[in-house]
Order: structure tokens, then C-alpha cells, then sequence
């Protein structure tokens, strides 16, 4: 990888390190913290949450006609999502030993926090259950892939790809056959270990959840 690529994604990393500061600041405005992924609100605050929260009754009452119409067909979508989850997650614990992968940590990429959300009537949590679980599974399911291609063909495509997976930036580029050749095996090595990845996240949840 050449010189210019590792600085861009340096620049990257202290983007993204200056989010986790924004994120940061964000807790203290909203007065909660994290305590091991557990959110806690002021007392004062989670009381107003509460006389904020819309009754089931009154939700349904207000609610387009159109969006309880899709409701149904929206919600149809969790048993395909299910069966991705469940051939996804068997095919990473089955091949990802034998290709000497670092197995994707579940626990990363789903989160599931908005049900302390007090001014969220039960309709409203069941719906962020919902899309947070379909959200993290796409997350969860692109690593897997993203680890996959870079083992097999980690090779970046002529044209530029939007919303590319983590080990996109670590692939050779496109045409260039002697880094193909030269980096293949070492890029097959190159996976994030678990517990190293996992101490950094963990050291950087406990320094940002402090007010």
C-alpha cells in the first residue's frame, strides 16, 4: 500500500477518533452515561422522558393510515433477515477457523439501547428493536464478507465504491498485479485480533462515557 493511502486513512482515524469526542459531549448535553454499555439518565431527566412519552392509544390514533398499511409487510422482512443471520453466522464459525480468520464479535455491531429511552411507548421500542437489528445485521453480515474477500480476492475495483466494508483500504489496487502476487499471503494474515480490538474499544467506551 502506498504512501499517500496510509496517510488518508490516518486522516480517517482521527476523524473518526474526533467523533467518539463529539459523541462525547453529546452524553454530557443529554445528561446520561455508559456504564458496561448500560445507559443511566438523571433522574431529573429520565422524569421529563416520561412526560414526554405518547400513549400506545393516542400513537395508534395519529398515525398515518399508510404506515399502518406497510406495517405488516415491513415486519414480513424479519424471517428472511433471520435466515441471513443464521447462514451468515454458521458459515463464519464453520470456514473462518480453517482459513485462520479472526471470528466477527456479534456484540460489536448489534446494539440495543433505545429501549431505555423512557419517552418510547412500547410500539415505538419494538420498532427501534427492529431496525436496530436490521441495521447491525447488515453491519455484521459485511464484515464477515469484507474478511472473506480480502482472504480470497483482496483486489480494490477500478471504480470508486460507496459505503465500502473496514477492509476495503487494506486491499491492493486495481491493476496492479506485482502488489497482487508480493501481498497476497501477508493480506490473508492481516485480520484485527478480537481481544486486542476489543480492550482498545472498551478503553475508549469507559474514557467517553464519563461526563
Amino acid at each position: 500500500m502506498n504512501q499517500k493511502i496510509n496517510d488518508l486513512i490516518s486522516r480517517i482515524s482521527e476523524l473518526e477518533e474526533e467523533v467518539e469526542l463529539e459523541i462525547a459531549s453529546r452524553r454530557v448535553q443529554f445528561h446520561f452515561t455508559l456504564d458496561d454499555r448500560r445507559v443511566r439518565f438523571e433522574r431529573e431527566v429520565l422524569a421529563q422522558h416520561r412526560r414526554l412519552k405518547t400513549s400506545v392509544l393516542r400513537y395508534l390514533a395519529q398515525a398515518r393510515l399508510l404506515n399502518l398499511i406497510s406495517a405488516p409487510f415491513i415486519y414480513a422482512v424479519l424471517l428472511p433477515l433471520l435466515l441471513v443471520d443464521l447462514a451468515v453466522t454458521g458459515y463464519q464459525w464453520l470456514c473462518f477457523p480453517l482459513y485462520r480468520i479472526p471470528r466477527v464479535r456479534r456484540r460489536d455491531y448489534f446494539i440495543f439501547d433505545r429501549n431505555s429511552l423512557a419517552y418510547l411507548n412500547i410500539i415505538e421500542k419494538v420498532n427501534c428493536t427492529y431496525c436496530a437489528y436490521a441495521s447491525g445485521l447488515t453491519s455484521y453480515v459485511m464484515e464477515i464478507v469484507g474478511r472473506t474477500e480480502q482472504y480470497w480476492c483482496p483486489i480494490k475495483h477500478a471504480r470508486r465504491v460507496l459505503e465500502a466494508h473496514s477492509r476495503y483500504e487494506h486491499f491492493v489496487d486495481f491493476g496492479d498485479a506485482e502488489a497482487y502476487r508480493a501481498e497476497l499471503e501477508t493480506l490473508r494474515r492481516d485480520f484485527p485480533q478480537p481481544a486486542a480490538r476489543a480492550a482498545t474499544a472498551g478503553a475508549k467506551q469507559t474514557g467517553n462515557a464519563e461526563p
